[in-house]
């Protein structure tokens, strides 16, 4: 950090409800509603995870439904697949993030052309060449469309048997495919210059502008940021984060940050962002994905909350706490309880399997009121999880 400058004291209240309003968790449906609003949403929080679980709706509708009140399956459908204002690539995880953003993946795709990926390390090129030859005479196509595969031994525990599928998800990563549409975990492939109508793809990114792109992200949906939320499982990229942060410091854009209980970990926010920082919370209840952007920072989410969320789903059933596919609850500016769910689509019904509470809800005395409030929002997505 330059010298000379000194650090905003901030509580973990104040930090909180930053955190909240840059994540729009503080208001009523602020992107408003349909796909333009599954896209404004994604835009404004960089990405939106994708994840395999659908022990309840999986989590990039779920994420999404937190956000806009009347989110419909659909809506994600029309802005990938019609709209094309989102795509699927990795961030640090596999999520959909703003078409508008191409070119910051388009080095790490070029990367993958150049060396290939480390979890497909023995895709033949007469698989490429075939599966591009398909798609490029017949039109996208699903894995399930290839029926001619030699089966072969798996890399790893989640690599597939079918080389086709190998050699289709290696091309996703270097660019020359995307993802034009998704049926549940189904993913139908296009190739990238058909499915969003260029000529070639944007420029890429230089190194620099990537540095500027992952900190102007962070700071738009995280409001207080340290390097590590900045460059969450990106390590390569932590030093040059680091001096454009404290190049912004010396040009008075950014203001360090003494959080309460942080210790020796820094952080940092804009002036505009501190000048709001003693705004009152409202009190929204959200049931939100273990996957949220607000939770999926385990160590932050815990700094921030008091609240180290346990994700059990690998841990053996004699060793949970919470439950298997537990949930964090939020009232107002603290997470209160996790709920154990599960959807039982035969008999259309949801499921309270354990009900935990935690923090600031363990410590409350009568917690009627605060209970019928988090029942009223289980109504609300029941009926989102069994909506068709």
């Amino acid at each position: 950090m330059p010298r000379s400058v000194t650090s905003r004291p901030l509580t973990k209240t104040e930090a909180r409800r930053i955190w909240l309003r840059a994540q729009r968790l503080d208001s009523s449906a602020p992107f408003g509603e349909g796909p333009q609003a599954t896209a404004a949403a994604v835009s404004h929080l960089g990405y939106v995870q994708i994840d395999t679980i659908n022990v309840i709706e999986r989590c990039h509708h779920h994420i999404l439904w937190n956000r806009i009140p009347e989110y419909r399956r659909a809506d994600l459908r029309q802005a990938q697949s019609v709209d094309k204002s989102v795509f699927e690539y990795w961030t640090h995880a596999l999520s959909y993030v703003p078409a508008q953003d191409f070119r910051f993946f388009a080095p790490a795709m070029k990367r993958h052309q150049r060396e290939g990926h480390k979890w497909l390390t023995s895709v033949k090129p007469a698989d490429l060449r075939k599966v591009l030859r398909l798609i490029r005479r017949d039109g996208a196509l699903t894995i399930r469309d290839i029926d001619d595969d030699v089966l072969v031994d798996k890399e790893h525990l989640w690599a597939s048997r079918k080389p086709s599928k190998r050699a289709l998800q290696l091309l996703f990563y270097t660019g020359v495919l995307t993802i034009s549409e998704r049926a549940g975990m189904l993913k139908t492939y296009e190739l990238a210059t058909r499915h969003f109508g260029w000529d070639k793809p944007p420029k890429p990114a230089s190194g620099r502008e990537i540095t500027g792109y992952l900190l102007d992200r962070a700071l738009r949906a995280q409001g207080i940021v340290s390097v590590d939320s900045t460059c969450h499982l990106d390590a390569p990229s932590k030093p040059a984060v680091r001096r454009l942060i404290d190049a912004r410091v010396r040009r008075h854009e950014l203001v360090p940050v003494a959080l309460e209980g942080a210790g020796k970990q820094e952080h940092w926010a804009s002036p505009e962002t501190l000048e709001m920082a003693g705004e009152g919370a409202s009190e929204p209840v959200h049931i939100l994905s273990p996957f949220d952007p607000l939770i999926i920072q385990r160590k932050r989410t815990e700094l921030f909350f008091d609240y180290g969320h346990r994700f059990e789903a690998y841990v053996p059933k004699e060793k949970r706490v919470f439950g298997y596919f537990a949930l964090p609850v939020l009232a107002g500016d603290a997470i209160i309880a996790a709920l154990d769910l599960k959807t039982d689509r035969r008999n259309r019904k949801l499921l309270v399997q354990k009900w935990s509470w935690v923090g600031e809800g363990a410590r409350r005395g009568p917690r009627k009121d605060l209970k019928r409030r988090i029942e009223e929002e289980l109504h609300r997505f029941e009926r989102f999880q069994l909506a068709e």
